[in-house]
């Protein structure tokens, strides 16, 4: 499994115009030391995202920065191996495509019809993986992805509203504006109820790049022509490539992936930052970034998301509707049988 990256010019969207540069001069001050310390996560690219992702306010970007830099040393994303998480891809539920959109996105391709009932850490540490895989693999330029979700197989006992929650923190707090579009193919109906609870987990800005697209629907295949090469899209998304994902073909990929990083002297992209390699500096970095964090005021508000109680309540409600519709089409179906 190969490809090679399209070439593509650099968006206007990622240059920084007059006034952020001003901004992300500031954020640095804010930030301090720790942006000698990791130069990759702390380049323009990132500070801009920062920047954008808390509505060009100095003061959150630059705490959010830091809650990230911390964040990383301790969980250290860019040590997960394949060998640490392979098991959570056996059933296709998310994997990296062999192929980039029009725009030299990298693509991400979700079934959460397909998804296992693993401990969320497992699950949340899985997508950890594959957004920084996803990050990894970006053309040269190029900020975000693209996320492609089939709804085949998807009912309602398929929702886990923890993993949820989990999945739009860890995106939203750590992988700021890294989404530029999210296609939501063939959703079914009763998504639409569901889709309404979930919404007050996202931000604006996320939710306003999510699109409904329908197979059945004329318009819905223009956007996807307009996005993707459709000799490589698959025939689940309405493209002509009949290759089904394959879990060993897909392992073998990610493990001669992490092989060729690792002899690679490379720059890390600038989600990542390499964990030092000394415990008590690693410690100290970890103590002095924390310490910023928990001294700094921040007098604007978080996003403050809903109430989960009552939104696992309404979940429930849902769910218990689809089964009871269920079983009642199940006995009318076995009436007309007898009858």
């Amino acid at each position: 499994m190969s490809f090679k990256k399209p070439e593509a010019s650099i968006p206007e969207t990622f240059i920084p115009d007059e006034e952020e540069k001003v901004k992300m001069d500031e954020m640095r001050k804010l930030i301090g030391p720790a942006v000698n310390k990791f130069p990759c996560q702390c380049c323009d690219a990132s500070l801009l995202r920062y920047l954008r992702a808390r509505n060009n306010n100095i003061r959150r970007a630059a705490k959010m920065m830091k809650e990230t830099l911390k964040w990383r040393l301790n969980y250290k994303p860019e040590m997960i191996q394949w060998d640490d998480i392979g098991h959570e891809a056996k059933t296709g539920k998310l994997f990296r495509a062999s192929y980039f959109d029009k725009l030299g996105r990298t693509v991400l391709v979700i079934r959460p019809g397909s998804q296992n009932p693993n401990p969320v850490e497992d699950q949340v540490k899985y997508l950890v993986y594959c957004m920084e895989s996803a990050i990894s693999n970006l053309h040269q330029g190029q900020e975000q992805m693209v996320w492609l979700i089939d709804f085949g197989r998807w009912n309602m006992s398929s929702i886990s509203v923890k993993l949820v929650r989990e999945t739009a923190r860890v995106l939203q707090d750590h992988y700021p504006e890294r989404l530029g579009i999210a296609i939501l193919y063939n959703p079914p109906k009763v998504f639409e109820s569901f889709w309404l609870l979930v919404k007050p987990f996202l931000e604006p800005k996320t939710y306003k790049k999510v699109k409904f697209v329908y197979s059945d629907q004329p318009q819905s295949a223009k956007i996807m022509e307009a996005l993707f090469d459709m000799d490589k899209l698959g025939t689940s998304f309405g493209g002509k490539n009949t290759d089904n994902h394959d879990y060993e073909a897909y392992a073998k990929w990610m493990k001669d992936e992490e092989k060729k990083n690792r002899n690679c002297d490379n720059a890390l992209p600038s989600d990542q930052i390499s964990v030092a390699s000394d415990a008590q500096e690693s410690d100290f970095l970890v103590s002095e970034i924390s310490s910023v964090v928990s001294d700094e005021a921040d007098t604007s508000s978080n996003y403050g998301g809903p109430d989960m109680e009552a939104v696992e309540e309404m979940v429930a409600r849902l769910q218990l509707d689809c089964k009871n519709k269920a079983d009642d089409t199940l006995v009318c179906d076995a009436t007309k049988v007898e009858s």
